[in-house]
């Protein structure tokens, strides 16, 4: 049953802050794959945020100032064409059931703007995220324009409707928590599947199948992105996503995958080996990866900057280089000229939410933000060590990378991801069991 005070809420929120105009917000495409076949589609993320509605040829219009209205623009109902692709709202039952104040029928929408857009001082879209649509809002507007001689007013400037919507956005509330929470817990236990699956001789793209029946299982039916499943030297390849190659004794095993669940992203790495056990070299990589996590864990409260997980983990990584023999010189001096990025050559983490790479800007007046509860993001430190002369043998081909969801709470941060296993005990005994 769909919350409609949810959506409502975080309508009139944009709204005020809106003041007065008119806001204009499409949802995504349907996007052609070959011949007559689609991709599977997916709405746009801030138009199912603000509406909750999933069909596609769909427009949200806001209308904000004294009389602040909400406006769908939808498909109509079609008896036929129901028979062939599913069920369809229509306007109608569209307004009942998420809560608008009126709803058009789509094709309505350029003769209803021309009429909405008169005398409003300010027009919000998404600008510039899609060229057609930014065409086509200002042909509206000239339209609107050309009324100037009858007395009515074309906007007259146009703002990026996504400056207010991301900062929405980046604070979490308590449903989009427990979301990602039923997300996180998923994904988990996906992990945990392909732990218990995977052998030496096996493919990876059977280790993938495995994820993804964990995740479908639980009605999660789509990844949240292409997941990444990659034995021995392809872990160094950052985003691998061939996964069909035959996993071999002896190689570590790297799988970057998650779920997404009504509309919300899970995102997490785990590092194993593909016989079960870590050889010496495997462990020493690992303890230092997974230590860095560990820093960048402390380092996620409320207050601090976005960027202080990231130099803690990095002063962890790069004291455990020199430790290995993969860099000389002093921890300040390697952190300073950057050459630990040879091994670490990514950030700490990104924003997570409704996109695997959630919006929110990072800096704010040119400093980096700070940490607030509600926001919620990745802790993914890794080593990648390639075969190079200078590098111990022993140490070629290990990809380590180890990947948490967070969110942060009023005194640190909830872990969203801890039921995957990510210790050497905990992987150990979980692929023993098998």
């Amino acid at each position: 049953m769909t919350d409609i005070s949810l959506y409502q809420r975080r309508r009139a929120l944009l709204q005020q802050q809106m003041g007065r105009g008119i806001a204009v917000i499409p949802t995504a495409e349907e996007v052609e794959r070959n011949g007559d076949t689609h991709y599977a589609y997916r709405h746009d993320s801030s138009f199912y945020y603000l509406t909750g509605f999933t069909e596609p040829e769909a427009v949200l219009v806001l209308i904000a100032g004294d009389e602040p209205k909400s406006i769908l623009f939808c498909r109509e109902k079609n008896a036929e064409r129901e028979i062939w692709d599913g069920f369809r709202y229509g306007p109608e039952a569209a307004q009942a059931e998420f809560g608008f104040d009126a709803t058009y029928p789509v094709a309505q929408l350029h003769e209803k703007l021309v009429e909405l857009m008169g005398n409003q001082p300010s027009l919000f879209c998404p600008l510039g995220a899609d060229a057609d649509w930014d065409a086509r809002l200002l042909k509206l507007r000239g339209e609107v324009q050309a009324k100037v001689r009858s007395g009515v007013r074309a906007p007259n400037e146009v703002r990026d409707v996504r400056a207010l919507l991301h900062e929405m956005r980046l604070i979490k509330d308590s449903h989009e928590i427990a979301v990602m929470r039923r997300a996180a817990a998923i994904s988990a236990e996906a992990h945990r599947r392909a732990m218990r699956f995977t052998r030496p001789g096996r493919m990876e793209y059977e280790v993938e199948a495995e994820l993804v029946h964990e995740f479908v299982r639980h009605g999660a039916r789509h990844q949240a992105y292409p997941a990444i499943v990659a034995g021995g030297a392809s872990a160094c390849v950052l985003h691998y996503v061939s996964n069909d190659r035959k996993l071999r004794d002896g190689d570590l095993l790297l799988i970057d995958a998650g779920c997404e669940l009504e509309g919300y992203a899970a995102d997490i790495t785990r590092t194993f080996p593909v016989n079960g056990r870590f050889s010496a070299a495997q462990r020493d990589v690992y303890e230092i990866v997974l230590a860095a996590q560990s820093a960048a864990f402390a380092a996620s409260r409320p207050g601090n900057s976005w960027d202080a997980p990231h130099e803690a983990a990095v002063r962890v990584l790069a004291q455990g280089m020199l430790d290995l023999k993969l860099l000389t010189g002093t921890l300040d001096g390697v952190i300073e000229s950057g050459a630990y990025k040879r091994f670490y050559m990514h950030r700490t983490g990104h924003w997570l939410g409704m996109d695997v790479h959630d919006v929110g800007d990072y800096k704010v007046d040119d400093r980096w933000r700070s940490l607030q509860p509600g926001m919620a993001y990745t802790i993914e430190p890794g080593c990648y060590i390639r075969p190079a002369d200078d590098v111990p043998e022993a140490l070629w081909n290990i990809g380590i990378r180890i990947e948490d969801d967070v969110v942060i709470t009023a005194d640190g941060c909830e872990n969203l991801t801890a039921d995957a296993p990510k210790t050497l005990s905990e992987i150990e005994e979980i692929m023993r069991d098998e």
